[in-house]
């Protein structure tokens, strides 16, 4: 006698409302710190608690942009042998439990930015109105959405000034925003991969096609090595000199960031990375290595007191 199939149980509406507020990109979150870190100003304490509060804040507003994001991708989602099992397309959160808990969120985060010096309030809003329209047109559009991604990302180190009152530093923002278009064509040149490997030529939603490779190869791996120029001349300027008394030590951080850059490109362009390199980085021991390194060198090149 033929067995009939059990019914399959869905999972609480808790455990998939959770999934969706994806923590595990939080963690891109810690950028909020890079200019407490580069300014030697991470032990004050004040300056430490405000970017502890910055950086809760910013969990909560990334988790709203996420569900909105899923919320509005739901239907391609479910056409992508991945991305379908999201909480949203999957089924295993309803709809109406993310139009609440994305608004929740966000006005939480709004609320402890407030406890934060104003532009820490500014940041946040134009993080969530930028994500929105990312959301809602900007990922469908060539080119943009890689800038508006590369914005997203440098818009946390913008927040660990506004929230810091740590000074801006000219340098950084123009090393940030070339190192990250150089991940998000990265995270571009990874899906268009996949796609060829299932014999697509179009990404749905996008407007990329898989005969974009190799210019977008081109672009994002010129973006990395300006930023690790960036990177030289900074070593080379004045600026340096009040916060380092060793800064020929600096040196050795270029080729660290260049065969980092180059190893993510070779990934990518054999197609062996997940589609999100920053999520890939997370996870990645020599990444930890070449960090754990590199901090070594900040602390031996840093002005003893």
């Amino acid at each position: 006698m033929k067995r009939l199939s059990e019914p399959s149980i869905s999972p609480p509406l808790w455990i998939g409302l959770a999934r969706s507020l994806r923590a595990q990109q939080w963690t891109k979150n810690l950028l909020i710190f890079v200019p407490l870190l580069t300014s030697h100003r991470i032990v004050e304490r004040e300056v430490a608690i405000h970017g502890l509060l910055m950086f809760l804040a910013f969990n909560l507003a990334s988790s709203a942009a996420y569900i909105a994001n899923d919320l509005l991708d739901r239907e391609a989602d479910r056409r992508h042998p991945e991305k379908r099992l999201r909480p949203f397309a999957s089924g295993d959160a309803p709809v109406w439990s993310g139009l609440v808990a994305a608004p929740i969120l966000l006005l939480a985060a709004l609320a402890i930015s407030l406890a934060l010096p104003l532009g820490s309030l500014l940041v946040l809003a134009a993080y969530g109105t930028l994500s929105l329209c990312y959301s809602l047109f900007l990922k469908q559009r060539v080119l943009l959405d890689v800038f508006t991604l590369s914005v997203l990302y440098t818009l946390r180190i913008v927040a660990g000034h506004e929230s810091t009152g740590v000074v801006y530093s000219a340098w950084l923002l123009s090393f940030s925003l070339f190192i990250f278009l150089s991940l998000a064509l990265a995270k571009r040149v990874s899906e268009l991969h996949n796609l060829r490997d299932r014999g697509l030529q179009a990404a749905i939603g996008r407007g990329y096609h898989t005969g974009d490779l190799e210019q977008l190869n081109a672009f994002g791996v010129s973006s990395g090595f300006i930023a690790a120029l960036v990177l030289a001349l900074y070593i080379n300027s004045s600026a340096v000199v009040p916060l380092y008394s060793r800064p020929l030590l600096l040196w050795l951080l270029c080729p660290m960031i260049l065969y980092w850059i180059c190893r993510i490109w070779i990934l990518a362009s054999r197609g062996e990375m997940k589609e999100d390199p920053i999520a890939f980085a997370v996870r990645d021991g020599q990444t930890y290595l070449i960090g754990v390194v590199g901090l070594a060198v900040l602390v031996l090149a840093a002005r003893s007191s």
